[in-house]
């Protein structure tokens, strides 16, 4: 009404997309922005990330590569007690409790979780890991080591089964089980002696190949992981296995096209964690849900989480499945949003569309949008039909709060009851609550700086 107003007295109007900050952010956002480290250190958490360059160099056990002993269990998410769980991380942390042979039954795990003496739970993200959806890990499962031979510094994430009925989605019946027995028996002793003979596989390289080839590394990973079979399957064939059990090998990677989410998910935390503890940058190193909470961190406060209710997606769903099915997000693989990729990234892969919703217009605005909240962009991940723009890179929290635009994600979703498994996907934004809290502890050490 203002705009046509003055446009009726003759004088040149231009429009523009622009709301007020958000609430109480106001000081906040005047303190961070004069904060003399800022730009600088925005600037080289950006340059390290992107300096990083993830080879993928092993398969092995949680148990070996990350100490875990029996009992421990790691989650996706910020830190949460059994007691707040949520119906799917619930249901994954009883099938791996009888895949670990802690109890027979899964039922019977809960005791033993509600009792708390003979168990323990942990972040991924607390011990260099990530993990999809409910992220759960324990000791015997195998996992991929992603490596940057630039500084030696590793990340972890578990094989992934595929999708429907899962351990990650919640479920834990009796076939969930055998399959992650297989993986156990199976697939990860394949893999890993496959990924020796091949040698480093570079998945930073292969991430910007699939975002030329209708991939966004989040929902989607069908030109990925068959990169990554073309890259294994001599090595495979080759193996000291017996010819069976490569043939099963072979049809299961090929067979799921989320194998490689496996892969790009610790590929961008390894990129993410070279951002970490910069004093000054307001940039977010991670986002993660545990299906309750919903969780960041960022750059300059170090490993403290801020966090907020865990929201529900809109999309599509499964069969006679419905949104009150559906359990709130779930699993650290918004760390593919937080590189960039993924729900970032809707515009090189409009087919997702088809996975989470919406329109392929609504795919290119949303890539358009978040270059408003980033700090910069990655060359190496380039956008086609964005004339070859690299992706945005880099959430500002500053930014975040001035303009109101929250980080999309694009997800699955799990059953809100445990053992049921995935209900749909769709499309989700963190709790806006988050970022101004975030802003607040950034402007709390930028003025404790400024009396020292």
């Amino acid at each position: 009404m203002f705009a046509a107003a003055v446009e009726a007295q003759a004088v040149p109007v231009e429009r523009v997309d622009w709301k007020p900050p958000m609430d109480g952010t106001v000081d906040d956002l005047a303190t961070v922005a004069a904060d003399p480290l800022r730009r600088d250190a925005n600037a080289r958490a950006v340059k390290q990330m992107l300096d990083v360059q993830a080879m993928l160099v092993g398969v092995a056990p949680a148990s070996e590569l990350l100490g875990l002993e029996k009992g421990q269990f790691l989650h996706a998410g910020p830190p949460i007690e059994w007691a707040r769980t949520a119906g799917p991380l619930r249901g994954a942390l009883m099938g791996a409790a009888a895949f670990e042979g802690l109890v027979e039954d899964p039922e019977d795990a809960v005791a033993l979780f509600e009792a708390g003496t003979e168990v323990a739970l942990e972040p991924c993200h607390h011990r260099g890991a990530v993990g999809p959806m409910a992220g759960v890990v324990s000791p015997s499962m195998w996992m991929f080591v992603l490596e940057d031979p630039a500084t030696g510094r590793r990340t972890y994430c578990s094989l992934n089964e595929g999708l429907g009925k899962v351990l990650r989605y919640g479920a834990y019946s009796p076939e969930v089980l055998q399959r992650l027995r297989w993986m156990r028996d199976s697939l990860g002793p394949l893999l890993a002696e496959a990924v020796t003979a091949a040698g480093p596989i570079d998945a930073t390289a292969i991430l910007g190949q699939m975002l030329q080839m209708g991939d966004e590394a989040h929902n989607r990973n069908r030109a990925g992981t068959l990169m990554l079979l073309r890259d294994l399957a001599p090595h495979l064939v080759r193996s000291s296995r017996p010819a069976e059990e490569v043939a099963e090998a072979l049809a299961f990677v090929g067979g799921n096209d989320h194998f490689f989410l496996n892969v790009a998910m610790p590929a961008c935390k390894l990129a993410l964690d070279a951002a970490r503890d910069i004093e000054g940058s307001t940039m977010v190193v991670a986002m993660a849900r545990n299906g309750t909470d919903f969780g960041i961190q960022v750059s300059g406060t170090g490993d403290q989480w801020f966090t907020g209710p865990a929201q529900l997606a809109d999309g599509l769903f499964l069969g006679d499945y419905g949104p009150e099915d559906a359990n709130p997000d779930i699993g650290d693989s918004a760390i593919t949003e937080t590189a960039g990729i993924g729900g970032f990234a809707m515009a090189a892969a409009p087919a997702i569309v088809r996975f989470v919703g919406g329109t392929v217009p609504d795919a290119l605005a949303t890539s358009r949008r978040m270059r408003e909240i980033t700090i910069g962009e990655n060359d190496r991940w380039p956008i086609p039909v964005l004339d070859f723009a690299g992706a945005a890179t880099g959430i500002d929290v500053s930014a975040v709060c001035r303009t109101g635009i929250l980080p999309q994600i694009n997800t699955g979703m799990a059953g809100r009851v445990a053992g049921v498994g995935q209900v749909g996907a769709g499309l989700v934004t963190p709790p806006a609550s988050i970022f101004p809290a975030a802003l607040a502890a950034l402007a709390e050490r930028t003025r404790a700086r400024a009396e020292a």
